[in-house]
């Protein structure tokens, strides 16, 4: 088992409530709406999120990097695509976005996806259909769009604005990545450095909302990498697929007020 403590502060799946067990899924709820995806997809979507959060761009950042990317590679990390595009924005090493080895890296391409963002002079209002063609070139320019709502769902939870938003329901367990697999994410995402003793990893950040990021974060990528909970002060998820997993409930162990605290397989 190993807990990771931090102190704070493809393609759509279905929308709307599951009603069935069929497979393991995560949602996302924000603001009254909904998405549901499954946990390659959403391990993807948070990722993008927390480069926008490591790098202190707006939720809009994120909203547009998610909308694209759910366009481009229905959130999933391929290898194939038009001519020589790869990956989740189907960025082509042919126009100097990367070699395919970088491109196939999510960290990579989400960073190199911003680094063109934030050249668009009021990105941040802009109709998502102008400023994500400035960056992406597309033949389809309309169709970014459509994905606009899902990528605020996404970005509201998986950047903290909505705490508690974020559930998966998981399998049980059977395998996990390495703790200092994890570590190396963790700081290679969110920029935090965990302390690790033990089977306890502790990362102390400065805000709620990054915390509940953070959370989100491992909640999103608990199917790869073998968590089994997450505790953010009083609230847990717990991995499990009946309903409850749906949702937070009252710690049995609360973390302190300012911290996550997530267990490992």
């Amino acid at each position: 088992m190993l807990v990771v403590a931090v102190g704070i502060g493809g393609y759509l799946g279905v929308q709307g409530v599951v009603k069935n067990f069929g497979g393991p899924s995560c949602r996302a709820v924000a603001s009254g709406q909904e998405v549901t995806f499954t946990p390659e997809q959403m391990a993807n979507a948070a990722t993008i999120t927390a480069v926008a959060v490591r790098r202190g761009l707006p939720a809009r950042a994120a909203t547009i990097a998610l909308a694209t990317a759910i366009q481009e590679s229905k959130l999933r990390n391929i290898r194939f695509g038009d001519r020589d595009s790869l990956g989740l924005f189907q960025q082509r090493p042919s126009q100097g976005w990367g070699t395919e080895e970088q491109i196939l890296d999510p960290v990579y391409a989400s960073n190199r996806f911003y680094d063109e963002l934030v050249k668009v002079p009021g990105y941040q209002d802009m109709e998502i259909t102008k400023v994500a063609q400035r960056v992406q070139k597309s033949a389809f320019p309309e169709a970014y769009a459509d994905h606009e709502r899902e990528g605020r769902v996404l970005a509201s939870t998986l950047a903290g604005h909505s705490p508690g938003g974020l559930g998966c329901r998981l399998d049980a367990a059977t395998t996990a990545r390495p703790a200092a697999t994890v570590v190396t994410a963790l700081a290679r995402e969110f920029a935090v450095k965990p302390t690790a003793q033990d089977r306890l990893l502790t990362v102390r950040v400065t805000s709620a909302q990054q915390a509940w990021a953070l959370a989100s974060w491992a909640v999103s990528h608990a199917e790869a990498d073998g968590f089994t909970s997450v505790t953010v002060g009083d609230r847990t998820w717990t991995r499990d697929r009946d309903t409850q997993a749906w949702s937070w409930s009252r710690a049995r162990q609360p973390a302190p007020a300012t911290t996550v605290v997530i267990t490992r397989h």
